[in-house]
């Protein structure tokens, strides 16, 4: 905050003053004053004393005499024990807000062509099945984190790997072609990821019969998977696709893409893109060209059965398989033919995965490899690790089918959000098209809000009931506040008040304003923090105390029947720059924000 760096420098110069002493801005701690005590800034004054060689409190007394001679900004100070509380003047308060009305994109730093370049992976499906909750809070993570590291001034690339190739792929295609009697999207009436996932679904329980039959038969539970037919033929199917045969390879493409186009319809209703999508049918080879070239460098080596492996002992880790015997690769292998390719494509300066916590030894792994193997980026790559979300009802199992799908949560939001909006009577004026586009913003908002307000890092619990509550820290509360807060503006424009680019540094003020001021001036440094981070619940979490505190102000005090004109444009421009705020904050988060509701 700009007056906090003001009074920094007069401290600097004040201590210089009074003890002859330099101190660095570093040693300046000033932090915001306790709710219980007046004052807006509190100074710790405990690392002068040895400068001062006074008691804590004579310290305080003095450095705020100071500033009271010298710093315009500090209007009176008290001091309890070593703490010098500052109340700053009202002046500084309007000239604040002043500067932050005057940007129309306040906090926000501009990307420029000398911007580092961020590549930011995220949503990494499988094309055996659709979307999930799972996958929900994976790309609503991505995108956030993408809209929050371009803030702070950075080039982005959105980008995902589709895993499009594998025994679970051959799994689906192969129950299509038993069990499909031709079927397609089309004639099944089905969203295209929809169908495939039920071929899925019906090969595990095919698989069950048939181990099941043969546990019966006396084999245990491992022997009869291996010596199961349908796996024998999943395995061959596999086989036959690695070598390139034409039949398999033109069923596995027109089931794919049924897949992407279902995909494509998803990531449109949540709202969320990529610049650029690899499939690891596409980088498999790559990763299998430099786990060889590292080979031949004497990077990895060879055991006896000719797996290609990594020793990792001397970084603190274990022995790593590259390839198989059979000279197939393995995920690790993957991710480094995708890590080449990317790298040809961009000029990569920070790598980031969104992927979740279980695959957190993997990333180490990977990390180290990429390094070793020669890319910028290895060591310095950053795995976005985040916790599972679950259900009130528990945990979800793709191959059982008890997932919730990402279509249907989102549809079922969009519903509630429509039948909470008549219920209340808040549609009544509104063309149904209108109606409609809020109970999508407001769904759609209340799921994205409640899934990121919480620390990434932690497991959650998704409760779709708790979420699309319109009041307390949920979605709708917000976007409910932006859209009265445009109203009021409305109202304004109609009765023909023009708001002034600048106040007058006259206007009187109450604390409750300077509060909400100061709160939307911290909206810089939470965007810098988030960014540092990695964490949207930064911004989630300061937009709803944004809010709140801006409720409190709206139902203590008079805006449009003010009757003192300067104070009444002061509190519309205030209102103004509270509203643009949370726009930008929500945008960060990929949430959309209504003009009415």
């Amino acid at each position: 905050m700009v007056i906090e760096q003001q009074i920094t420098g007069a401290i600097i110069a004040g201590i210089k003053e009074l003890y002859g002493a330099d101190v660095a801005a570093s040693q300046v701690q000033l932090q915001k004053t306790k709710k219980e005590f007046k004052g807006h800034l509190t100074l710790v004054v405990f690392p002068f004393l040895r400068m001062s060689k006074k008691s804590p409190e004579q310290t305080a007394q003095e450095i705020g005499e100071y500033l009271l001679r010298h710093e315009p900004a500090v209007a009176e100070f008290n001091v309890i024990k070593g703490f010098l509380n500052l109340t700053i003047a009202c002046a500084c308060w309007i000239d604040l807000l002043n500067g932050i009305n005057a940007q129309p994109a306040y906090g926000i730093v501009p990307v420029t062509e000398q911007s580092p370049l961020v590549m930011i992976e995220y949503s990494s499906p499988n094309t055996n099945k659709p979307l999930h909750l799972g996958h929900v809070r994976n790309n609503l993570l991505g995108y956030s984190l993408s809209e929050i590291m371009k803030a702070n001034g950075n080039k982005v690339v959105k980008t995902n790997i589709v895993n499009d190739r594998g025994i679970h792929i051959c799994k689906s295609m192969l129950a299509w072609q038993k069990w499909g009697n031709g079927v397609t999207p089309e004639t099944a009436g089905k969203k295209g990821d929809h169908l495939i996932g039920d071929f899925y679904v019906l090969f595990s329980n095919k698989l069950k019969e048939e181990t099941a039959a043969l546990e019966a038969g006396g084999l245990t539970k491992e022997e009869a998977e291996a010596a199961s037919p349908l796996m024998a033929e999943a395995r061959e199917m596999l086989r036959k696709w690695e070598a390139g045969d034409k039949e398999v390879r033109a069923l596995w493409e027109m089931m794919n893409n049924w897949v992407y186009a279902g995909f494509d319809e998803t990531y449109k209703k949540m709202g969320v893109d990529f610049d650029k999508i690899y499939y690891e049918s596409q980088t498999y080879l790559e990763g299998k060209g430099k786990v060889l070239e590292g080979l031949d460098k004497g990077i990895f080596y060879r055991r006896e059965d000719g797996s290609v492996w990594a020793d990792l002992t001397k970084d603190g880790l274990d022995e790593k398989l590259l390839l198989r015997a059979d000279g197939t690769s393995v995920y690790m292998t993957q991710d480094i033919g995708t890590a080449k390719l990317r790298f040809d494509d961009y000029p990569i300066n920070k790598m980031i995965y969104v992927v979740g916590n279980e695959q957190n030894y993997h990333f180490q792994v990977l990390s180290i490899l990429l390094d070793k193997l020669g890319f910028e980026f290895g060591k310095g790559l950053v795995h976005f690790s985040y916790g599972m979300v679950e259900l009130p009802e528990g945990k979800m199992k793709s191959r059982e089918g008890t997932v919730v799908d990402a279509d249907d949560l989102m549809e079922e939001m969009v519903g509630t959000a429509r039948e909470i909006s008549q219920e209340l009577g808040k549609v009544d004026e509104m063309t149904p098209e209108e109606a409609e586009n809020i109970a999508r913003m407001v769904g759609l908002g209340s799921l994205k809000y409640f899934i990121l307000k919480v620390d990434p890092r932690k497991n959650m619990t998704f409760n779709p009931k708790e979420s699309i509550d319109f009041n307390g820290n949920t979605g709708p509360f917000i976007q409910y506040t932006y859209a009265r807060i445009r109203s009021v503006l409305r109202k304004a424009a109609e009765q023909g008040i023009v708001l002034p680019e600048q106040l007058p540094a006259t206007t009187t003020i109450s604390e409750k304003e300077e509060n909400l001021i100061q709160m939307i001036a911290d909206y810089a440094s939470i965007v810098r923090e988030a960014g540092k981070e990695y964490s949207p619940a930064l911004i989630a979490n300061y937009t709803y105390d944004l809010v709140k505190e801006y409720n409190q102000f709206y139902h203590d005090f008079s805006i449009l029947r003010e009757e003192n004109d300067e104070v009444k444009k002061f509190r519309l421009v205030l209102s103004a720059n509270v509203a643009k705020i949370v726009k930008s904050a929500m945008s960060l988060l990929g949430i959309e924000v209504p003009e009415r509701m």
